[in-house]
């Protein structure tokens, strides 16, 4: 496949990151190979702007990337494309209906809880912590999740299954609106993105070539697309064995 057209999308969390520790070790040949041969690798993401900055430093990537689930597109040259609301209306929001469906949110956690849910340090917690479009959070099992989702979507918001948690967003962003406005500067580019769980399904939706990870214990989530391909295993390893196939075996 000709390297100079193309572009790659890929979630963090559970994808090119390991659940447990958050190590990229298996994804080492891959990535390699688009540092040589400057395939743009679009992390789309839950994550926030700071983590997504050091963890382009730790692998030598210079690119846009995508944010707290596609709440905004941030490119190297400090331009931000927004499509989510801002973090204060989000957590007003959850305010409002945490007593009543049972939920504990990041904002309210301490950087020391957060670090006890993720695995992450206490100085990955405060990154993760620093919302600007989203609020990720903990529901009570026995509480109702259908029921907060049609009272998201009746003021504006969207809940959103991830790995760990539950996000609420803006009701007008996701991952693949924000890759469609990536795309639009990539005309002609062939694009791949990666993904493990629920919030990546609109993301693989609007890619040329979607590839499904298997969740931290090995099942996939449920998703029928055309050319999807299922990576063999999970995490780094699994992301890197999926990409060598496409980008190398059928070349």
């Amino acid at each position: 496949m000709p390297a100079d057209r193309l572009i790659i999308f890929t979630d963090l969390d559970g994808s090119l990151l390991d659940h447990g520790d958050y190590s990229f070790s298996g994804a080492l040949p891959v990535l390699s190979y688009l540092r040589k041969e400057h395939i743009p690798l679009i992390y789309t993401t839950s994550k926030t702007r700071q983590e997504c900055l050091l963890l382009q430093k730790a692998m030598q990537i210079s690119a846009p990337f995508i944010v707290e689930n596609g709440a905004c597109v941030c490119y190297p040259d400090g331009e931000e494309v927004l499509l989510g609301r801002p973090h204060e209306e989000i957590a007003a929001f959850i305010d409002k209906y945490k007593g009543r469906f049972g939920i504990r949110a990041f904002k309210d956690m301490s950087v020391e809880e957060i670090a006890r849910h993720t695995g992450f340090s206490k100085e990955q917690a405060i990154l993760a912590k620093a919302r600007d479009f989203s609020e990720p959070f903990l529901i009570d099992e026995k509480m109702d999740i259908a029921g907060l989702t049609a009272v998201a979507e009746k003021e504006g918001f969207k809940i959103l299954r991830g790995g760990r948690f539950y996000h609420c967003v803006g009701a007008g962003q996701d991952k693949g609106k924000a890759v469609q406005k990536v795309l639009e500067r990539y005309p002609g580019y062939t694009s791949i993105a990666l993904g493990d769980n629920f919030n990546d399904i609109a993301m693989l939706e609007v890619v040329d070539i979607p590839i499904l990870i298997p969740r931290y214990g090995g099942d996939y989530i449920p998703l029928r697309l055309p050319n999807l391909i299922k990576a063999p295993h999970e995490g780094s390893r699994g992301w890197n064995e999926a990409l060598e196939k496409v980008l190398w075996h059928e070349s």
